[in-house]
């Protein structure tokens, strides 16, 4: 009985040292990456994929905008827990500030997104997401904030981040539901999960003739190699079809 048990342990010790080690992700390695800290216009240089980004800000509305809104801009500010961060910067904190007014009440709504050469542009996340971490100030008028992100099969979905009826900054933290496809299998379709902007809706019944709203400090959790495997890199290969944005293959 004892000769049969060492002989099953050596069998164990064989398949598990003798077998080759293949490399993978942890699934536990998770990351924090700034995506805007608004403390400037266009100088964001977030990186994807090696490529760095840069972008702008725009504003859209509904129909019953008032003559001479939306209006936005940079403004010196900062929530009071972001400080200590920032202990020893020399540079002096912004924020994104927009102001809106409409001519009636209603289902009125606008959105605040990322632009890139004057056309909106959706920031790409990276990795596997799976919270949005940002900071809004409230002016307490009873309006509702929502986030859109895209998922890799190109529908947008609208998450909802809750009441701006308070006043002053709040962290808003939103969890990204495991139902939406981050990443598809298909070499043609798109790469990741991207942040398309924020959309503000009035209440039916609250004052819509004079609203302002600031951001600051956006951030996301990530599994940042989920999705890297051995040999990730060929899926970009040149065959010479025009498909590829790899400039590695022979010709």
């Amino acid at each position: 009985m004892k000769r049969g048990l060492k002989v099953l342990v050596s069998l164990a010790c064989f398949f598990v040292v003798g077998l080759p080690a293949f490399s993978q992700p942890s699934s536990r390695s998770i990351e924090t990456i700034v995506m805007e800290s608004y403390d400037s216009v266009g100088n964001q240089n977030y990186m994807y994929n090696g490529q760095t980004y840069n972008w702008e800000w725009g504003v859209n509305t509904s129909r019953f905008v008032a003559e001479g809104f939306p209006k936005q801009g940079y403004y010196e500010g900062i929530p009071n827990s972001l400080k200590a961060l920032r202990k020893g910067d020399p540079t002096t904190p912004k924020v994104l500030g927009v102001k809106t007014a409409f001519n009636r009440k209603g289902d009125n709504w606008f959105e605040v997104y990322p632009m890139l050469d004057g056309k909106p542009f959706e920031i790409p996340f990276i990795g596997n997401v799976t919270t949005l971490d940002f900071w809004v100030w409230g002016a307490n008028y009873k309006y509702y904030l929502e986030v859109m992100v895209r998922d890799a099969t190109g529908r947008v979905h609208v998450l909802q981040a809750g009441s701006l009826a308070f006043n002053g900054w709040r962290n808003i933290v939103i969890n990204i539901p495991g139902w939406i496809q981050q990443h598809s299998h298909l070499r043609s379709g798109p790469e990741n999960l991207t942040f398309v902007g924020y959309r503000i809706r009035t209440d039916a019944e609250e004052y819509v003739d004079d609203y302002i709203i600031f951001f600051d400090h956006m951030k996301y959790t990530t599994n940042s190699l989920s999705f890297i495997y051995d040999g990730y890199e060929l899926k970009d290969a040149d065959f010479g079809d025009g498909s590829s944005n790899s400039n590695g293959g022979a010709k």
